[in-house]
């Protein structure tokens, strides 16, 4: 079994919590142990958008078994400064979520069909939406984004897993950035991995 992380800080929240609890780190004591000579790759670098993606992917391994792709949150970060933009009516406001919404779709279906043929075991994640101190105005406008992935997913039939229901505490995120997930969300994004791929097997 070769399982790869790719996407953003989801998985790479390294720096974000104490040695040795970092989603790929977690991942691979719990894969190790219930799959021998088990391997877990991870390509998600902190930071990066849906337009980053393509670039890792110069070091993808051939024998994967298992892809799991988080990426999302940072293109819904760059749209947050816009929340405070003046607008003359409702009306405007939803326009600019509606061309929002479909710039992100665009540059979402743009990954998914990078990744794709690389390998056909691609699992998603949505965006979490419980992150401790996020204001009304960004978890509404986070829906947007998180609908376009429901949407493209299904639309290819992509396993999904939905981390607005994995993390849903407070202590789920990060003391250092609340954006990143902790060790206990770490835990519990690994656990919702480890089903994914038990679902699969059977």
């Amino acid at each position: 079994m070769h399982i790869v992380l790719l996407g953003d800080s989801v998985f790479d929240n390294v720096e974000y919590v104490e040695s040795g609890d970092s989603v790929k780190d977690l991942l691979s004591v719990e894969v190790s142990s219930l799959y021998p000579n088990a391997k877990v790759t991870l390509l998600a670098v902190d930071g990066d958008k849906t337009t980053d993606v393509a670039r890792r992917l110069k070091s993808f391994p051939m024998g994967a078994t298992h892809v799991f792709l988080s990426c999302g949150g940072n293109d819904a970060l760059g749209f947050i400064g816009l929340l405070d933009k003046s607008v003359s009516s409702v009306g405007e406001a939803l326009d600019l979520l509606y061309q929002t919404r479909e710039d992100f779709r665009a540059k979402y279906i743009a990954m998914l069909e990078t990744v794709l043929p690389l390998n056909k075991t691609l699992s998603v994640c949505t965006v979490y939406n419980k992150i401790p101190g996020m204001s009304t105005r960004a978890l509404t406008a986070l829906s947007v984004f998180n609908e376009v992935i429901l949407e493209e997913t299904s639309r290819r039939n992509i396993p999904l897993i939905d981390l607005r229901a994995v993390c849903e505490e407070i202590t789920d995120f990060s003391k250092i950035s609340p954006i990143e997930p902790s060790k206990n969300g770490g835990l519990k994004i690994v656990r919702a991995i480890l089903n994914n791929i038990s679902t699969a097997v059977e």
